[in-house]
């Protein structure tokens, strides 16, 4: 499927702030993902081709920024930090209740569809560590406790 009208109308607007169209190639990929939920590689052909560049360029690019989804996700993405910091102050507790309350392991989906579980370098909350996010919202200071809290209320939005 091509980019649709409204994709490239988003891509766009953020050419201008651009002197290169190649330069906007992450933010094409997050617009592509943020009407589709994840950049297949035919999407990554048909943004190369409307940014004037390689789909080798492109693919470069998605496989480089961990944000940018190459296979389908859940409806909330968690990215759990694996940093230093968090790996001192509970990681493995946080992780393996994640796991245990979702059923998945890094890098699979729930199978009500729900949550993916990724890993990510670092979410800078490291004075209030661990931390995870959920789509854009940051969550610290966490125990098993406060997971619950958390996932029991993206349960109920949707």
């Amino acid at each position: 499927m091509m980019l649709t009208e409204e994709e490239k109308e988003d891509i766009e607007v953020e050419l201008q702030r651009y002197k290169f169209k190649r330069a906007a190639c992450i933010e094409a990929l997050r617009i592509v993902q943020q009407h589709r939920g994840w950049v297949s590689d035919q999407n990554i052909k048909d943004t190369a081709e409307f940014l004037e560049m390689t789909p080798d360029e492109v693919d470069s690019v998605a496989t480089f920024y961990n944000l940018i989804y190459k296979k389908p996700v859940g409806k909330h993405v968690i990215l759990i930090c694996n940093s230093i910091s968090c790996w001192v102050t509970g990681y493995d507790l946080i992780y393996e209740h994640l796991k245990a309350r979702l059923g998945i392991d890094l890098g699979e989906t729930s199978s009500d569809g729900l949550f993916t579980l990724l890993p990510v370098a670092c979410l800078g909350a490291c004075d209030h560590a661990p931390a995870m996010m959920i789509d854009k919202e940051l969550y610290v200071d966490l125990n098993p406790q406060k997971i619950d809290e958390i996932l029991k209320e993206y349960r109920e939005r949707t």
